[in-house]
């Protein structure tokens, strides 16, 4: 999916470092800054400034589910480089991303975020127990690309919330191997290989139906991952031609992607009960410069 996160940076006359994201920061040393991935990717790329200018927008909010953190990662680690003049390959690109999120910040999240921001597509990836990452686009037909982009709908349910609240609680039970969680987790990523199998062979009806099943695993992780409108509106989409749909993301809010072979039907829905769909487009690109 589409999901815009900008990133500017210039050298500027001032002695001292002027950072804007959803609050203003002047300081003089990267020490100082209080945003913690501004600060530890700068001093990962040894740029101390200070005559610096950094600007952060997006179009999606923060705690939504939509990898906004790994995507703002990524896009400050590619503008740093290019400051520097240096190229820096999508692979590199993640693992530095993951290695601030993960190993500095210690933040209880997976590298997926970081590499599907870096690589864009429709990827597949393979997650090692080396701690390496395969990566391949999936071999699918574009008619079956453009039928799936085409058959999503996502609408926001209004709910944020920041993962690692949702995530720490799976992360422990996973670290002191407490069965229910690991079968569950195990389950899942049986489901992410029939989810695959049905894209490539282009069973999208099938997929429908593996999402469904994915959500109801999914819910049974921790008591933060629905509430009772969620499940209302999940209900109704349901009964109103979607074949399965999940919350993005951690859980607990964000958004409610849905698969459906009925789009207008389940779209004005969705509407009736005030939900407020954002467009989705597949972007093939990944993390990218833009010049004006």
């Amino acid at each position: 999916m589409t999901k815009y996160v900008y990133v500017s940076m210039h050298e500027t006359p001032m002695k001292e470092m002027l950072l804007r994201y959803s609050q203003i920061e002047r300081v003089k040393e990267v020490s100082e800054i209080r945003h913690p991935i501004l600060r530890e990717a700068l001093a990962l790329t040894e740029i101390r400034g200070p005559n610096l200018e950094i600007t952060s927008m997006a179009d999606i909010p923060s705690g939504t589910g939509l990898g906004s953190s790994g995507s703002f990662t990524t896009c400050l680690l590619k503008v740093l480089h290019r400051f520097k003049r240096q190229n820096i390959h999508p692979r590199e690109l993640a693992e530095m991303a993951c290695h601030i999120e993960i190993d500095v910040l210690k933040e209880p999240i997976g590298k997926q975020d970081q590499y599907i921001a870096a690589f864009g597509g429709v990827t597949v990836f393979e997650f090692n127990k080396d701690d390496t990452v395969s990566a391949r686009p999936v071999r699918a037909s574009a008619d079956t690309l453009d039928l799936l982009e085409d058959n999503l709908i996502m609408v926001s349910t209004g709910f944020y919330r920041a993962a690692g609240q949702v995530l720490k609680e799976q992360d422990d039970k996973t670290r002191t191997a407490d069965p229910a969680m690991v079968n569950n987790l195990h389950y899942v990523k049986e489901l992410g290989q029939r989810s695959l199998e049905a894209i490539e062979t282009g069973n999208l009806t099938d997929l429908g139906r593996i999402m469904d099943e994915h959500w109801m695993h999914k819910k049974k992780r921790s008591k933060m991952m629905s509430n009772p409108d969620i499940d209302r509106w999940y209900a109704l989409a349901m009964e109103n031609g979607a074949l399965g749909g999940k919350l993005i993301g951690a859980g607990g809010g964000g958004f409610l992607l849905f698969y459906t072979e009925q789009k207008t039907r389940l779209r004005r829905a969705l509407r009736a009960e005030g939900l407020v769909e954002v467009v989705l487009n597949f972007d093939y690109e990944g993390t990218k410069i833009v010049t004006g």
